[in-house]
């Protein structure tokens, strides 16, 4: 019973073991039905709906949609017939003797109504519309779901941290900028003029810290904080349960991840077989053109370099050729394959190639005139095809014709239903590169110095043990001891074994152009605290807006985050961000010239 001023019950709570009882209710007029001198009205609050009675006219013919309103009555059983089996609260109904209106509501600039959401015919408004009143957005029964299942994600996960013996510590938010792969958000230090504070971007080198200081087991549910170009589904502030241990490998990391993962997951009646599955980021690549693989379908990429060694086809003289089977794809009409041909441009390809399996072994498409006698007489051997499907071709270099066909296998596994968001196929992406190349100083995952590498995960990853004594000599084929958790095609999460050996890091900051004064300057701190006895320790750390969206089924992360920001970083709620006066601008420092006459 959730007894309070203005309540004896909340909605859900009044079922038929009340019947005969007086029960005090409070919440918003989801619904009103008028039937001959009775109102029918769904009251609505946290917990779902319940349906009161009014046989008052005058009551009654005030309310509106989403006043706030208490009511008292009486619980009777619903007359037969009239049962709702969709309500929790479908048997019963209150018959109202007294009903107080709390406040009154304007006419409001979309519905919220339980029941309108659940009509196909309901039409939420733009998204700008719901984030400019996310106030009246949060009451849709979807979203008070998505936050009720964030808070118990947030308790399942902190409970198995405690009893695995962990320590929730916080970080700070004002910070050094430290190179850590995008653009760090600064705030002016108004009491040290021309100095600036950042935000973090994550707690890394804090939390290797707190490993130095002893604390052998940390988590918490860090903000993190990146200025990045406005991508679909990021956000500029988010969140991430940020774990790390000491005297640990990469093994320790993943099983203790997974028993977070397994409980956060049994929050929803759903259990985790354990150990999750592994796939090497070679194997991911190869097999999924994605190093965050979807396992809910197969289908995986064909490579047919060796296919089409001696080729006369000059598009497939490639360094790399490979295919993904499209099952039925002989039906497709020739202004589909067209479309297929734009959607490959505006994810930046020239097109893309295909064949069509027609009857009695006849081969179509703009590709079959171009291929020898053989190549045609084998290619569906080659691809695994029957009569009546097609399959799709990418050449060029490997990992661009590999993230190609990866984007077309699932899209054509999107097409055909085969994406359901209540399975969870995870897996472990393990054997990263140590770097990778870059050529675009506007990339978010710039270089953090001044060379053509960058980390694939971070500066202060640990070179796999194999190539702890050459990374540097042969940065282009270097592994790292690193690993990513992905469920569904998305990676939840990410986390390497540290550097803790000052000689180690001084070497992956040189092959990243990163000198000695540099490093000094840019997180001179921690590799201070390697000078004193720094403990072996590895972590990982869950993108949080993701891992619930996951689970919730929610299209995007901005659905399961209370105020997100839209396109931009804009705030359509708040208005953020937004200029500041002449007076607040002088008084920080913004402006401040160390050369000027007054410094």
């Amino acid at each position: 019973m959730s007894q309070t001023a203005y309540r004896t019950h909340h909605a859900t709570e009044v079922t038929k073991e009340l019947i005969g009882s007086t029960v005090t209710l409070a919440g918003w007029v989801d619904r009103r039905r008028d039937h001959g001198g009775v109102a029918f009205i769904d009251l609505r609050d946290s917990t779902g709906l319940v349906q009161i009675v009014i046989y008052d006219e005058e009551v009654a013919r005030p309310l509106r949609s989403e006043y706030v309103i208490q009511v008292e009555g009486e619980v009777r059983a619903r007359p037969e017939g009239n049962e709702n089996k969709h309500l929790a609260t479908g048997a019963i109904e209150v018959v109202v003797d007294r009903l107080t209106v709390l406040s009154k509501a304007d006419a409001l600039p979309f519905q919220v109504s339980t029941a309108l959401e659940n009509e196909s015919e309901n039409r939420l408004p733009g998204e700008d519309v719901r984030l400019k009143y996310r106030y009246l957005d949060l009451r849709r029964p979807s979203m008070q779901r998505n936050l009720k299942l964030r808070s118990d994600m947030t308790r399942a996960a902190r409970h198995a941290l405690e009893d695995m013996d962990f320590t929730e510590v916080e970080t700070p938010t004002f910070i050094k900028s430290t190179p850590e792969g995008a653009r760090d958000f600064v705030v002016p230090a108004r009491l040290v003029p021309g100095a600036w504070y950042a935000l973090p971007q994550s707690p890394q080198l804090l939390k290797q810290l707190l490993m130095v200081g002893g604390v052998e087991r940390y988590y918490q549910l860090a903000r993190c904080y990146r200025d990045e170009d406005f991508r679909a589904d990021r956000q500029p502030e988010f969140t991430q349960l940020d774990m790390e241990m000491s005297y640990v490998d990469q093994e320790d990391v993943m099983a203790m991840a997974e028993k977070v993962i397994a409980a956060i997951w049994k929050t929803q009646g759903i259990d985790v077989t354990l150990p999750l599955p592994r796939i090497t980021w070679h194997d991911a690549m190869d097999k999924y053109g994605s190093d965050k693989p979807d396992l809910r379908f197969g289908n995986p990429l064909i490579e047919l370099t060796d296919y089409f060694r001696d080729t006369p086809f000059r598009v497939f003289q490639s360094p790399y050729v490979g295919a993904v089977l499209f099952k039925g794809g002989a039906a497709t009409p020739r202004r589909q394959f067209d479309a297929w041909q734009d959607w490959a441009k505006q994810r930046g390809a020239k097109g893309l190639a295909y064949v069509v399996f027609g009857e009695n072994g006849e081969l179509k498409g703009p590709v079959a005139k171009n291929l020898s006698p053989q190549e045609r007489s084998g290619l569906k051997a080659a691809v695994g095809a029957d009569e009546g499907d097609a399959v799709f071709f990418a050449a060029g270099s490997r990992e661009s014709s590999q993230l190609l066909l990866g984007s077309v296998r699932v899209e054509l596994a999107r097409r055909a239903g085969l994406l359901h968001d209540d399975d969870f196929a995870f897996t472990w992406v393990v054997d990263f590169p140590l770097f990778k190349r870059t050529d675009d100083p506007d990339d978010d995952d710039v270089a953090v110095g001044h060379s053509s590498w960058t980390s694939m995960h971070h500066p202060f990853t640990m070179p796999s043990r194999d190539w702890m004594d050459r990374f540097d000599k042969d940065p282009e084929h270097a592994m790292s001891d690193s690993y990513d958790i992905v469920c569904n095609g998305e990676e939840m999460g990410g986390g390497s074994v540290r550097i803790h050996r000052d000689d180690i890091q001084d070497r992956v900051l040189n092959v990243l152009g990163i000198g000695p004064a540099e490093a000094q300057e840019k997180f001179g701190f921690l590799l201070e605290a390697f000078k004193y006895g720094a403990p072996p320790h590895a972590g990982i750390a869950l993108g949080w807006d993701r891992t619930v969206s996951i689970l919730a089924g929610a299209s995007t992360i901005r659905d399961v985050i209370a105020f997100p920001k839209a396109g931009g970083g804009r705030d359509p709620l708040t208005g953020a961000p937004a200029p500041i006066s002449d007076e607040q601008r002088a008084e920080t420092g913004v402006d401040f010239d160390p050369d000027g006459d007054d410094a």
